[in-house]
């Protein structure tokens, strides 16, 4: 019933990519910001970041500190990591950082938030189940998000990129931000089910001995779903609601 395996008691919902089609507006955010600073310097590496080569492998699913950390360290890139206080035109880690969340920010303030249509029903089917409900998000904007889509009110609990900072709790793929929601709701890993569509997400799902990963694929990568940790993959939570 609804893709769950024997004796879960809790779902965990990665956010954007998942629930909310939100992915698209961070990697056009991230190449804004990327091709920004690139532009203003020369050689092999400052070539513009390419959105099908470089999003899911480099940025999607970790925080923006350890995803501009990464991308930039793949096109031998190191820059100072700087401060959170940095400004977004500062040339540091936090400063590129705190540039894509801006970015980010005008078009959720301008545009708002688009759910997939199978969200809500599945997340209240998954409720009348009796399961609780967390969202594990690395985004920063997890709360805004959840408010402007209308989903706040099926979300049981959230740790996302303010609480993972406040808690010092690694993100993705270390498993440490889903096992925290999990510790929270009362509920053992092994009765928890991960929702995943990032790459970074089903291997912390897979690190972390949860009950089932299910990888949902938005990008065509199903196969690198399952070699990194997925035990199920679906396009889209519809396919676990026919199981009904």
């Amino acid at each position: 019933m609804l893709g769950l395996p024997d004796g879960a008691r809790a779902c965990l919902f990665d956010l954007d990519g998942v629930l909310t089609d939100t992915a698209g507006v961070h990697a056009t955010s991230w190449k804004t910001m990327f091709d920004e600073f690139l532009a203003r310097h020369e050689g092999p590496g400052y070539r513009p970041f390419d959105v099908a080569a470089d999003y899911g492998p480099y940025v999607d699913g970790k925080p923006r500190l350890e995803g501009t950390r990464s991308f930039l360290a793949s096109r031998g890139i190191t820059l100072p990591e700087g401060s959170p206080d940095d400004p977004p035109d500062a040339e540091t880690l936090w400063g590129l950082s705190t540039r894509k969340n801006d970015l980010v920010q005008v078009v959720l303030q301008e545009k708002g938030v688009d759910v997939y249509p199978a969200s809500r029903p599945y997340l209240e089917a998954v409720r009348k189940a009796g399961l609780k409900v967390a969202v594990v998000s690395s985004s920063a904007n997890a709360e805004q998000v959840l408010d402007v889509a209308g989903l706040a009110e099926l979300i049981d609990h959230r740790v996302d990129g303010v609480v993972a900072r406040e808690r010092g709790l690694p993100g993705k793929p270390k498993p440490d931000t889903f096992l925290a929601a999990a510790e929270d709701l009362g509920v053992p890993r092994t009765a928890a089910v991960v929702y995943e569509d990032a790459l970074a997400g089903v291997e912390a799902g897979r690190a972390g001995g949860f009950g089932r990963v299910v990888g949902v694929d938005r990008l065509g990568h199903a196969d690198k779903l399952r070699e990194h940790g997925a035990d199920v993959v679906v396009s889209d939570l519809s396919e676990l609601l026919e199981d009904q």
